[in-house]
């Protein structure tokens, strides 16, 4: 794990305990029941014309700082999905990334596209927060979990009707993730410990994941150019966040992109 992933493990563990005392599991497993039904986010991503996109909602990170200062996550969601994003990405860490529960129920009651719950995941009980929250999918790190936690926490959201992208960042990573039976991998070509986007890394590992599974491009997607690239190589999904949200409209940018 490098220094970044364990300084906010450490923050998130700390902010989880508070969560539970402050809600018990079974109260928080009564309101991810009723719930609204999750969208099929393994279906998003079905052969179409122009590539599918996760559109992501990204006020700001730690490589990069503010990115969006004017967000507005329920104007933002409405924005992407209507310029033809197949799923939304939503950050909910509060600390590094100014993320929060409140802008995925936002995206989520504003579209009716899946919506991915960003975040950084080791427990169960995060799980079925997403759940509750109105999410579809889950963000799972293999180089932040082991091999059982991803598999146990792939096989709760699932028995929650969720999906699971898992992401791997190294040849290792991916030949980990593949044994669990994850059906949804993204390569991420940013380095955790330097936060450099190297696309060779997305170039050299997205081919190797077999067909039946999912394979989804993330980070430094600039252009159409990349996604068509990515796609000869067996990419069937892209995660497109921060070229996104450094523009003035994101909606046209991303029509752009898919046109």
């Amino acid at each position: 794990m490098s220094d970044f992933l364990e300084t906010i493990f450490l923050r998130t563990k700390a902010d989880l305990a508070e969560r539970r005392r402050a809600l018990p599991l079974a109260e928080l497993a009564r309101q991810a029941e009723q719930a609204r039904a999750p969208k099929d986010f393994l279906k998003a991503f079905a052969p179409a014309k122009s590539p599918r996109v996760i559109a992501e909602l990204k006020k700001a990170s730690p490589s990069l700082g503010m990115i969006r200062p004017d967000f507005s996550p329920r104007a933002l969601a409405r924005d992407l999905a209507q310029a033809g994003a197949a799923a939304l990405s939503v950050l909910t860490e509060p600390h590094y990334f100014l993320g929060s529960p409140d802008y995925l129920r936002a995206a989520v009651g504003e579209t009716d596209i899946p919506v991915l719950r960003k975040d950084f995941l080791f427990d169960e009980y995060q799980v079925v927060e997403a759940r509750a929250w109105g999410a579809s999918a889950i963000l799972l790190i293999a180089a932040m979990i082991d091999d059982k936690t991803m598999t146990r926490l792939r096989r709760c959201a699932e028995d929650n009707g969720m999906h699971a992208l898992c992401e791997v960042h190294t040849q290792e990573e991916l030949v980990r993730t593949l044994n669990t039976g994850a059906k949804i991998v993204g390569v991420n070509c940013r380095d955790l410990k330097t936060f450099n986007v190297d696309p060779e890394r997305t170039r050299a590992l997205i081919g190797e994941i077999p067909s039946e599974v999912v394979a989804i491009a993330e980070s430094g997607i600039q252009t159409r150019a990349d996604m068509d690239a990515f796609t000869q190589l067996g990419a069937r999904g892209f995660l497109v966040g921060t070229a996104l949200m450094k523009t003035p409209r994101p909606g046209e940018t991303l029509q752009k992109l898919l046109a």
